[in-house]
């Protein structure tokens, strides 16, 4: 799991659904006109009344308390334990996402033995040494050149 908390389905299922930062939260009009926000990270029930589609929801991870967790600053609240009632202390866990990136992991991807796909780690620092060594060449070429000129 990469130290992901939130890719453990144990610990993404004990996290409360809210939606307390609305970083990416998405506008839209309520029946009267007036702008309001929601999010598919906010408590299901709260997103489909807002009118947005079931769908949205399901597997949705915060990547604002996320992110901010990840930075170092976790949001910290205190919770209802549901099987004991008492209040207890929740520390939002960090994230690991691949951004921008996800088109490059196709690249990567390769056969197993075994029949399955994947890429490892290593696959990945390979191809990011791969592209610095290809721009140092490039650097290295174009001090070259600057050296040739009068």
């Amino acid at each position: 799991d990469f130290g992901n908390p939130l890719a453990v389905p144990e610990i993404y299922n004990t996290r409360p659904r809210v939606c307390n930062l609305g970083y990416l939260r998405v506008p839209y009009l309520e029946e009267d006109g007036k702008l309001a926000y929601k999010c598919p990270s906010e408590p299901v029930e709260d997103y489909v009344a807002k009118g947005g589609d079931f769908e949205a929801t399901i597997g949705r991870k915060c990547l604002c308390n996320a992110l901010c967790a990840d930075a170092g600053f976790p949001q910290v609240r205190h919770i209802k334990d549901e099987e004991t009632g008492e209040k207890k202390e929740f520390v939002e866990p960090g994230l690991v996402t691949v951004g921008d990136d996800v088109n490059q992991c196709a690249s990567l991807l390769k056969q197993r033995e075994d029949g399955t796909w994947g890429f490892s780690a290593a696959d990945v620092v390979d191809y990011l040494l791969a592209d610095l060594e290809e721009k140092e060449e490039v650097g290295s070429v174009q001090e070259q050149l600057k050296e040739l000129r009068p």
